[in-house]
């Protein structure tokens, strides 16, 4: 029989600033990834929070922990007590909308929605695990599923044959060992919009972004290092 093991990270929960490591921890670690996939800076960004999110965020700090991951900080960071001062001294216009009807399937969920000056938007959408461990599980209309608990490469392009096998290549001139790598696209059939993510051992050097832009299905790089 297969056993579940509760390591004492778990238990205790990691160094934060806030009273939950689901609601605080996990909540920044959210955003914070968020923040790291879209291209820009976002002028405005909108929470959308389900579940226990939606009856707790103001209590438990989920709103201010959510706010300071989207400005960079990370959950140990006191400056996310003053997120929202700071926020504002950014130019970053933020809301944040309780669903309480709307069953995701988890009960710590929140869609976040960044939009830049230009217009161009991005909804990443996240569950907070437990123990400050979170999983982002939608970009936009596609669904997704990674950690970012590795260095995670996020290539946005037309799912057309032989892109792949240019991401590989490129990760082997670098030595880069992959961990995982996942293909997940909008529509089921070939040559619509699609997302690899690749999560890895190694560190992913600044050059792999216009190496990879350079392919000519390729739209979009984004890299995150814990």
């Amino acid at each position: 029989m297969k056993k579940n093991y509760i390591g004492l990270f778990d238990v205790i929960g990691p160094v934060m600033v806030g009273p939950s490591s689901s609601h605080t921890s996990g909540a920044n670690s959210i955003a914070w990834t968020a923040r790291q996939i879209f291209s820009g800076t976002p002028v405005k960004v909108d929470f959308t929070l389900y579940g226990s999110f939606a009856d707790t965020f103001r209590g438990h700090g989920t709103d201010r922990a959510l706010v300071g991951g989207i400005l960079g900080y990370r959950s140990d960071d006191v400056r996310i007590r003053n997120s929202f001062e700071l926020a504002k001294e950014a130019g970053i216009l933020v809301s944040f909308t309780p669903d309480r009807d709307t069953d995701v399937g988890f009960p710590n969920v929140v869609d976040i929605v960044m939009e830049a000056a230009d217009g161009h938007s991005l909804l990443v959408r996240g569950e907070s695990l437990g123990g400050g461990r979170i999983r982002i599980t939608r970009m936009n209309n596609i669904k997704v599923d990674f950690t970012g608990e590795y260095s995670t490469l996020i290539v946005g392009h037309r799912d057309e044959a032989g892109t792949l096998a240019f991401i590989t290549s490129r990760l082997a001139n670098h030595e880069i060992n992959i961990a995982f790598m996942k293909l997940f696209r909008e529509k089921k059939e070939r040559g619509g919009p699609a997302f690899t993510v690749i999560e890895a051992d190694d560190f992913l050097p600044e050059e792999l972004e216009d190496e990879l832009l350079s392919y000519p299905t390729i739209e979009s790089v984004d890299m995150i290092e814990l």
